[in-house]
């Protein structure tokens, strides 16, 4: 008993000891101190049984990106017009596999983002069980209303340099916020005519008719939803007759939202960066669809079709309205503290993270301590970068899945993801927290990999 109390307090002061060294070496980088502290915090039991993870310096290796870039985008708008964005690229962990991660335009990205995006995408891919490391990458360009011109003439720009870093078997990069089918395909152009080589591998999330993956689109919506109704099966629950509040309308919202009413829930809600509708009928997703893929409108929009829905500004308060599941599908720390409260007296039964971290560590305190089933988006939203590495199989074999293998292969990995997040979290004495289990299940693939390669 003395041994293992011992054990318990090295590792709480080795894991103080990591972070601290994280927040003094990266000043004013919240968003990665935040998602360091989460996981960090997790994998204490890890270190307590296992010591040698500490005698090899895994959290202080594991915690530094093994690359960033950062690189000047000039780009000329249709005015004539030079302008000027800054690229990012963080290789965070390759121990599994070449770097893998999207690429986000957003006026919000900065090195800060890019470096937590990066560390959970090192134990998100992990978790896939496939071979692909971790890595993001973006840039504070906002392509909301620029014409297809401007938007060609940035990736253009933004692949000149990006090119220099990446290939299928180094650095394979994706879509994320701000980044569809549309910029792939301009960024795959680009590389293709600076190399002179047709290297279907080097991007995911490219149109079907020149290497792209069936079911890719939906890969991240349909992810989350079979994910979380893992976690409401083991509790004797389900979809089907649930009310479903899901925030965002880009491809995880919409694909979430659709296989969410195919499981049989009413979906009554959803929102952009703007505002959020409420339709108490259960939302329309082929007007939602149509305003927000063909027509790139805002979702205000919507009630001009359905004048019984409500449209609200802002978009804190779709958390207000009552639910049985949640499914926060926007962007990071989109459920506070106050939110998660208010969920919670709402009764909402199971949160799942469709985007990238968007409940704040006091959120997530405050689902568990009150029960509510809870899917952390490492594990969650697992199912696009599951579906671009399948992409990456299908390029290599010079062949394409129809969309049901896909679909099924998806299934598969996200049920073996939740299985895995339940088994690592009660044998290290968290049962049923799946935000330990995940972070410890991802932690050791790597960890273990990390150390069969030595200090490098």
């Amino acid at each position: 008993m003395t041994l293992q109390v011992d054990n318990e307090t090295q590792a709480k002061a080795y894991v103080q000891s990591v972070y601290e060294t994280v927040v003094k070496r990266n000043p004013n980088e919240s968003e990665f101190h935040q998602a360091v502290k989460e996981i960090l915090e997790s994998l204490t039991p890890v270190f307590a049984k296992h010591p040698k993870y500490m005698q090899h310096g895994i959290l202080e290796r594991l915690v530094e990106p093994e690359r960033l870039i950062t690189f000047r985008v000039p780009w000329v708008d249709d005015q004539g017009v030079i302008r000027v964005n800054r690229g990012f690229r963080v290789q965070f962990n390759s121990a599994i596999g070449p770097y893998k991660g999207g690429l986000r335009f957003h006026p919000s990205v900065n090195a800060s983002i890019i470096k937590f995006l990066g560390f959970e995408q090192t134990f998100k891919n992990s978790l896939t069980g496939q071979q692909i490391g971790g890595g993001k990458g973006g840039s504070d360009f906002d392509p909301k209303g620029k014409s297809d011109n401007e938007i060609m003439r940035f990736t253009q720009s933004f692949m000149t340099e990006l090119n220099k870093y990446i290939g299928q078997d180094i650095d394979v990069p994706a879509g994320d916020i701000g980044v569809g089918a549309r910029e792939i395909g301009y960024m795959f152009g680009q590389y293709k005519r600076i190399r002179g080589a047709y290297e279907a591998g080097v991007l995911t999330g490219k149109g079907i008719i020149y290497g792209g993956s069936l079911a890719r689109t939906e890969a991240t919506g349909y992810g989350c939803v079979y994910f979380v109704n893992e976690m409401l099966q083991s509790q004797g629950l389900s979809f089907d007759g649930s009310t479903v509040v899901v925030s965002g309308s880009g491809n995880v919202a919409i694909y979430s939202i659709q296989k969410a009413m195919q499981l049989g829930a009413k979906v009554v809600a959803c929102s952009d960066s703007n505002g959020y509708i409420y339709d108490e009928n259960g939302i329309d997703l082929d007007t939602v669809r149509r305003l927000k893929e063909v027509e790139r409108k805002r979702i205000s929009e919507y009630v001009k079709e359905h004048p019984h829905a409500t449209y609200h500004e802002g978009c804190n308060g779709i958390w207000t309205i009552p639910c049985d599941i949640a499914l926060p599908s926007a962007t990071q720390n989109e459920i506070d503290a106050e939110a998660a409260k208010t969920l919670v007296r709402n009764g909402v039964k199971a949160v799942g993270e469709g985007a990238n971290m968007p409940s704040t560590l006091e959120a997530i305190e405050i689902f568990l301590e009150a029960g509510v089933l809870f899917g952390p988006a490492k594990a969650a939203n697992a199912g696009g970068v599951a579906v671009s590495a399948l992409e990456m199989s299908q390029n290599s074999m010079r062949y394409s899945w129809h969309f049901h293998e896909v679909d099924d292969k998806l299934h598969a990995i996200m049920k073996n993801i939740y299985r895995s997040s339940v088994q690592a979290a009660e044998e290290y004495g968290h049962p049923g927290n799946l935000v330990v289990g995940a972070n410890i299940a991802g932690f050791i693939k790597v960890a273990d990999a990390m150390i069969a390669q030595g200090v490098i």
